[in-house]
């Protein structure tokens, strides 16, 4: 399950979409030459941990392990791991290195160019985001100003809440390219609180921790980010 120079983004990718709750995988870290990632799945979104190799030990956690070996056999253990935002998950299925494929592939019997004098700096590769998140954020109801608890989950550019982590059904599911801004929200008596201004109204949100409202404001400004890129992006090929 160490999967060497696998990226963030492939390894969300192939977590969201072969794995389940508590599958997880090892890799290189881009930060550092001394770090690694372990990436876990927990329902619907994919955590990331800092693995530290010092030289003659492996930190993880409040724990460290003098050889990989020992390493190795407190995951068999399937240990409990919980994150800064309070997420729970324990690690039962590593996603090995190597995974079966059936052969699927097919012969061209069709080739001939569509486009004549293009070149490689036309082709702009364009992909949603695979950012994800999820957990509890108190909101403050749209005509009557009470707070009440939902969950949450970010998907793609969605970002959807329910009444409580077992429902199936969003409440309502908010477009991420209608969103102009994300930003921390000191007008409220709560703390750690944020808001998301949309054209035709505001939601207010409440984190548990100034931590977990920090990391929600990170990843959809960056959602936002991405969604502006794209939007450039079509504007200059529509333009040429």
């Amino acid at each position: 399950w160490y999967h060497d120079n696998l990226t963030r983004h492939a390894a969300e990718a192939l977590l969201l979409s072969n794995g389940q709750d508590g599958s997880y995988l090892l890799r290189k870290s881009n930060e550092r030459e001394d770090l690694y990632s372990l990436s876990v799945r927990g329902k619907d979104s994919v955590k990331h941990f800092h693995v530290e190799h010092t030289g003659t030990s492996f930190k993880f956690g409040f724990n460290e392990f003098s050889s990989l070996k020992e390493l190795v056999m407190h995951f068999a253990n399937q240990p409990l791991i919980g994150s800064e935002t309070g997420t729970l998950i324990v690690l039962k299925h590593p996603y090995p290195r190597k995974v079966e494929e059936p052969s699927i592939y097919e012969s061209v019997r069709v080739h001939t160019a569509m486009q004549t004098g293009r070149t490689e700096n036309d082709l702009v590769p364009n992909a949603p985001s695979l950012g994800t998140k999820e957990g509890y954020l108190i909101k403050q109801g749209k005509i009557v100003k009470n707070w009440k608890t939902r969950w949450f989950t970010l998907h793609r550019n969605e970002l959807k809440y329910f009444k409580d982590q077992t429902a199936t059904e969003p409440i309502r599911a908010l477009d991420l390219t209608e969103c102009s801004a994300v930003q921390f929200d000191y007008s409220q008596e709560r703390v750690n609180c944020f808001c998301l201004v949309f054209p035709l109204r505001t939601y207010y949100l409440c984190a548990k921790t100034g931590i977990e409202a920090d990391e929600w404001i990170k990843i959809l400004r960056w959602k936002l980010s991405q969604i502006r890129k794209q939007l450039e992006q079509r504007a200059t090929t529509l333009s040429s």
